[in-house]
């Protein structure tokens, strides 16, 4: 086995996860329970049982929602907001992804308006980041529990070996019966290492947490056609992509579109995604008693593998490989891609980068883990296998992209 195939197969195996542990196993039972009550009910008894049974819950809460109409922080909404998420807390375990950070930065502050230049922003973060952690820790206090501060960047769960680490923490944290509460690390954060908004970060932390509901609390009631709610929307439902509203929150960087799709992320893996109301009071208790509450998605009965997920959802591609009919059908139906059926190479990935596969007729189908660099997969792109080591000096293995490193796109659960 060549250095190059020795690294891909340490990289499949280090996202493995340990299907025999007993964590596993608990896991996959209780979802298969969960499985079984959807198959019997549908619209709104799927809706009820996806959310009344779920045990680890990730919940998002956007700036709109801790924020009043001035950008003040609305103490009163934070202060209930604690007390419901504590008294979630008492039958489920519960991760806190909080928006709020720039906000209370400003305030602090004491300057007029959110800042617009990068360096100001990166500064509020850094004073909000402290008064945040501290109104969660001072909230939960009331109610004995104990918050830990997460701070993550998209480059923290790009590298895989960070990204294992985090899951650990976190779980750590869940099994001392800690609240972590996570947010993006605004204070380093730019455009190429940044998720963009924390509706993308609670996917990628519902996926890290294994988690069975992702609630994201919003200014909105949950998903608008005209003046009503849209209850539930069924796995790979694509025709509710025409009620979504373009823009963002005054205070923040989310709006409906960066929700829709961070909903259909974490449905991907088996979780059940909720997006609701979160000023009006007693929400968490709504939702999770079964009350019709906000918008809900429903899992499909397949789910992506966790690194498939990760692969998909959290790794930015480098560049696009361009294939030949025959290849495309062949990733599709499971297979590797050879250099044979590769027809055009674009941008400047390396090897072990993550590119995304186009098909002959433009279409993006697939997202995967490269064996070989742009430069070098130029030289051999529609080559056969056995002339490869030749062209460029070294054998890196008979596959470009590996089946194991390969995750189809836009396949609804």
């Amino acid at each position: 086995m060549t250095v190059r195939a020795t690294r891909a197969a340490a990289a499949r195996g280090e996202g493995a996860r340990a299907s025999g542990s007993e964590e596993a196993t608990e896991v996959c039972y209780h979802r298969s329970q969960r499985d079984a009550m959807m198959r019997q009910t549908d619209g709104e008894g799927a809706r009820r049982g996806v959310l009344t049974g779920a045990r680890t819950v990730v919940v998002k809460l956007g700036t709109g929602v801790l924020t009043g109409p001035t950008g003040g922080v609305d103490r009163g909404v934070w202060g209930a907001l604690v007390d419901e998420l504590a008294a979630l807390a008492e039958t489920r375990q519960v991760v806190v992804v909080s928006s709020g950070a720039i906000a209370l930065g400003v305030e602090a502050l004491g300057l007029a308006s959110r800042p617009k230049a990068m360096d100001a922003l990166q500064a509020c973060a850094a004073v909000g980041q402290g008064v945040l952690i501290a109104r969660w820790a001072e909230g939960f206090a009331r109610h004995h529990r104990v918050v830990a501060q997460v701070l993550l960047t998209h480059a923290d769960l790009a590298s895989r070996k960070r990204w294992l680490n985090a899951r650990r923490a976190l779980a750590e944290l869940v099994r001392r019966g800690a609240i972590a509460v996570i947010n993006e690390n605004d204070t380093v954060s730019f455009e190429e290492i940044a998720f963009g908004d924390n509706d993308n970060l609670s996917a990628q932390v519902a996926n890290l947490c294994q988690a069975d509901a992702l609630v994201m609390l919003s200014v909105a009631p949950g998903l608008l056609d005209g003046d009503r709610v849209v209850p539930c929307v069924a796995p790979g439902d694509r025709a509710v992509d025409a009620l979504i509203h373009r823009g963002t929150s005054a205070g923040g960087t989310g709006g409906m579109a960066s929700k829709v799709a961070a909903a259909r992320a974490a449905t991907e893996v088996g979780c059940a995604a909720v997006i609701a109301p979160g000023k009006r009071p007693g929400v968490l208790g709504a939702l999770f008693d079964g009350e019709d509450v906000g918008t809900v998605f429903l899992p499909g009965t397949t789910r992506k593998a966790s690194r498939d997920h990760w692969i998909a959802h959290t790794l930015r591609p480098r560049g696009v490989v361009t294939v030949d009919r025959g290849a495309r059908d062949a990733v599709r139906a499971g297979r590797s891609l050879l250099p044979s059926g590769i027809t055009a190479v674009r941008g400047g990935f390396g090897e072990g980068d993550a590119v995304d596969l186009e098909g002959p007729g433009g279409e993006l189908f697939a997202r995967g883990l490269v064996a070989v660099s742009a430069q070098d997969l130029e030289k051999i792109r529609g080559r056969r296998t056995q002339e490869v080591p030749s062209l460029l000096g070294y054998d890196p293995g008979a596959e470009v992209l590996h089946a194991d490193d390969l995750v189809l796109l836009g396949v609804p659960s």
